[in-house]
């Protein structure tokens, strides 16, 4: 499966999801809810999922998590916030830089619609996608 087909489930289930709870659930709520989604959907799902990393030759075990690693290629970071800061999305970079991935999601459920909470952000990835996908699309790049 391409990575912006991924993503597209990814996104239209994050509408769905916020349509229906709406805003202001606690984010641990969120992150099951779209665990379970996506698992319906057929997708390969880890949750928090831990990862190790290098750095300078120092072996970090579970150095971080990630909220959920979609098929082993798309990080999704969730948050349920009045609005996100700037760190959040660099967080995401640094996430796909470490596990040399392409394509993250930083998925807002905070505010009053999902448009304004969602945000791609790309490693080094040409998208394939048509323009619909690319809404709110940061081309953050090394």
């Amino acid at each position: 499966m391409e990575i912006d087909d991924i993503t597209e489930i990814i996104i239209n289930n994050s509408m769905e999801i916020h349509k229906k709870l709406g805003p202001g659930l606690l984010e641990s709520v969120y992150k099951v809810v779209h665990y379970k989604k996506l698992e319906k959907e057929g997708l390969f799902v880890e949750r928090q999922k831990p990862v190790d990393f290098v750095f300078e030759g120092i072996s970090f075990q579970e150095g971080f998590r990630v909220d959920l690693l979609v098929e082993r290629t798309v990080v999704v970071e969730l948050k349920s916030v009045e609005k996100t800061a700037p760190v959040h999305s660099k967080q995401i970079l640094t996430y796909l830089r470490l596990l040399n991935l392409e394509v993250g999601l930083l998925i807002n459920f905070g505010g009053a619609t999902l448009k304004e909470g969602l945000e791609r952000i790309v490693n080094n990835y040409a998208p394939s996608a048509s323009p619909r996908l690319r809404v709110n699309q940061k081309g953050v790049s090394q």
